[in-house]
């Protein structure tokens, strides 16, 4: 009776290891909705250095890339400096303004061909077409954006350049069996998504 007993109690003891069942406890633990949380932006950083500070030989700055690896880049310097003043961390919101009015502008014309036309407005470019988009992908050294159009044509090599401050630095387009390929040279690395429109397609870049 005695075995019959303590068999019992150690059923009940092990009957809440059941993978498909949570433990009591882990319903007090917060479950994660996995957002995507964005960092607020730089405004100004300050840093004051202690009254032993005569120089500052260099500046490390670690920061995330794109894909959430993290990577530093060092500057050197080699200047006095006074140490009761404190040294700042900012970005140039001078430029930052002038990106904000050209997105209040309207789209400009950077290439028109008869089948395809090419509108860019900040980090927007329209893409004005008939033709389907069969497929879109991503090239780097230098970072380009890929997209293969349906068509049959014949046409010769196309390059286009776009103005030395835009996101979007050249347009080559050239022709395969079937489709024709427009390959977007952009300034830097970006992600990117393609939206289906009536004119055809809106391309946004991350």
């Amino acid at each position: 009776m005695l075995k019959i007993c303590l068999l019992l109690l150690s059923i009940s003891l092990f009957a809440r290891e059941n993978p498909f069942f949570p433990l009591n406890s882990e319903l007090d633990i917060p479950l994660s909705a996995n957002k995507i949380t964005k960092a607020p932006m730089l405004k100004r950083a300050t840093l004051t250095l202690p009254s032993t500070a005569r120089e500052v030989q260099s500046v490390t700055v670690k920061y995330k890339n794109l894909d959430g690896s993290m990577s530093e880049k060092k500057i050197d310097i080699d200047n006095s400096i006074d140490w009761h003043l404190p040294i700042f961390i900012s970005q140039n919101y001078s430029l930052k303004k002038e990106l904000k009015n050209d997105n209040k502008k309207k789209y400009k014309l950077l290439a028109s061909l008869k089948f395809i036309s090419f509108y860019i407005n900040a980090k927007s470019m329209e893409i004005r077409t008939k033709d389907k988009m069969l497929r879109s992908f991503l090239l780097v050294k230098p970072h380009r954006i890929v997209c293969d159009f349906k068509r049959d044509i014949d046409l010769r090599s196309f390059e286009k350049k776009s103005s030395k401050n835009s996101i979007f630095k050249k347009i080559n387009i050239g022709t395969h069996s079937g489709y024709y390929r427009v390959v977007i040279e952009l300034d830097g690395y970006y992600k990117y998504v393609i939206k289906k429109t009536i004119k055809g397609y809106v391309l946004t870049l991350l």
